[in-house]
């Protein structure tokens, strides 16, 4: 059974930068995509960025060129590097893991942008 652990959310100014760490147990990481999507109340939960197994990235349009998702296969974590956040960027963010046809989830972790 996976479990993914997510952290390094907080509160932060409009205009800052925060970094989201995922941890992953098992040994099917490297060959997993990963993900990072969020859920704003009352929005539906929704892509953020995602990294492929080989390491192709791809990013929902209202985080291009503000977000990074990297991964590092030696440690079996993905993250999210956050600079330019709005206020629209709240949400809680969840680590996403697919594996053949099986999807895990994390538990989330709040990001707050906010003056």
């Amino acid at each position: 059974q996976v479990q993914l652990v997510e952290s390094g959310g907080g509160l932060v100014q409009p205009g800052g930068s925060l970094r989201l760490s995922c941890a992953a147990s098992g040994s099917s990481f490297r060959l997993s995509a990963m993900g990072w999507y969020r859920q704003a109340p009352g929005k539906q939960r929704e892509l953020v960025a995602g990294i492929s197994s080989g390491g192709i990235t791809n990013y929902s349009d209202s985080v291009k060129g503000r977000f990074t998702i990297s991964r590092d296969n030696a440690k079996n974590t993905v993250f999210l590097q956050m600079n330019s956040l709005k206020p629209d960027d709240t949400a809680v963010y969840y680590c996403n893991q697919k594996f053949a046809i099986v999807t895990y989830w994390g538990q989330g972790t709040q990001v707050t942008v906010s003056s």
